[in-house]
C-alpha cells in the first residue's frame, strides 16, 4: 500500500487552531506516514511534535521555514536540522527582532487603511506571541473586514500589497548555509511565489546550489499540474531533489487540508526517502 507524506505543515497554538501534537494527530487521522513540522522562523514546536509522532507511529521530520530577503517572496525550508545548534539559536534571536519590526509596520499600515486592529489582538491569537501575517489576516476576517483569511492576504498582506512588509534578517544564501551547518537539508519553498521568470529562477537556483541548496518544493498546494511538471523537470535538470507539502496552517488557512492541500495533492513516501539519502552527503558551509 502506497504511503503518503506532507513536508510543509505549521502549528498554531490558540484560537481553535492546533498545537504541534494536534497537527500530528491530524496527520495520523489523514493516514499520513510522515510530516515535517516547518513553522515560520521557529523550532519551538518540534519536540512536542516528534514526541507525539513516536506515540502514534507518525514519522516527524524536525524542520523550519525561513523567510529571507527578497524583492518578492522567498522562503527556504530546512529539514532534519539540529534544533539545539548554537548557530541556529543565535540566528533565531535576530529573526525574532526583525519579525517584531515587521509586525509593527504591518499593523501600522493596516491602521492607515482604516482597520481597527492592534498588535495585542494579533498576539492574543498567536502561538507564544509569535505573530505572522496569517494572524493579521485572521483578525481582518474575524472583524468582518474581509470574507476570509485568504482574501486578507490577496487584498492587503501578500507581497506587493500596501500592508506587506518585506524586511527580513537573512539573505537566501545565509539561510541555506545556516541550515547546512545545522546538519539539515535546504529547499526553496513554493517557487511560484518568487515571481521569477524561468531563466531568472534557473539562475537563482544555481546560485543557491553553490551555497549548498539540496532541492526545491516539487509538490505544493497551489501548483497547477503544469507548474508541478515544470518544477520537477527543472529540479532534475539542475541536479536538485524535490520535497513537497500542503502548507497546512490549521484554522489560519481552513481551505487547506493536511496531506491533500486543496484536495488533489498526494506526495509519495519515496520523496522523503530520497531526502534521507541526500542528507548523508551534507557538506558544511561558513554561515
Amino acid at each position: 500500500m502506497e504511503k503518503y507524506i506532507d513536508l510543509h505543515t505549521h502549528s498554531l497554538k490558540s484560537d481553535g487552531s492546533m498545537t504541534p501534537a494536534e497537527v500530528v494527530r491530524e496527520a495520523k487521522k489523514a493516514g499520513l506516514a510522515a510530516i515535517a513540522l516547518s513553522d515560520h522562523d521557529t523550532v519551538d514546536g518540534v519536540r512536542e511534535a516528534v514526541a507525539e509522532g513516536e506515540k502514534l507511529g507518525v514519522e516527524v521530520v524536525p524542520a523550519i521555514e525561513f523567510s529571507v530577503q527578497s524583492e518578492t517572496e522567498t522562503h527556504i525550508l530546512g529539514y532534519y536540522i539540529d534544533i539545539e545548534n548554537p548557530l541556529l539559536l543565535r540566528a533565531l534571536d535576530n529573526v525574532v527582532e526583525t519579525r517584531r519590526f515587521r509586525n509593527r509596520e504591518t499593523c501600522r499600515k493596516l491602521n492607515e487603511l482604516g482597520f481597527d486592529i492592534t498588535l495585542d489582538e494579533a498576539e492574543a491569537i498567536a502561538p507564544n506571541g509569535f505573530i505572522g501575517r496569517a494572524h493579521f489576516a485572521k483578525l481582518l476576517a474575524d472583524k468582518g473586514y474581509t470574507q476570509s483569511v485568504k482574501e486578507g492576504f490577496t487584498l492587503y498582506l501578500e507581497n506587493g500589497k500596501y500592508a506587506y512588509c518585506g524586511k527580513q534578517s537573512m539573505t537566501d544564501e545565509e539561510a541555506v548555509r545556516l541550515i547546512k551547518n545545522c546538519g539539515g537539508v535546504a529547499f526553496v519553498a513554493h517557487l511560484h511565489l518568487t515571481k521569477k521568470s524561468d531563466e531568472e529562477l534557473r539562475s537563482f537556483l544555481l546560485r543557491l546550489k553553490e551555497c549548498g541548496l539540496d532541492g526545491i518544493e516539487g509538490y505544493y498546494t497551489d501548483y497547477t499540474p503544469e507548474m508541478q511538471t515544470k518544477y520537477q523537470a527543472l529540479a532534475e535538470e539542475l541536479g536538485l531533489i524535490i520535497s513537497g507539502g500542503t502548507d497546512f496552517h490549521a484554522q489560519m488557512k481552513p481551505h487547506i487540508s493536511i496531506g491533500t492541500g486543496l484536495g488533489n495533492l498526494r506526495i509519495p513516501y519515496s520523496v522523503l526517502e530520497t531526502i534521507k539519502l541526500n542528507k548523508k552527503t551534507i557538506k558544511m558551509y561558513n554561515y
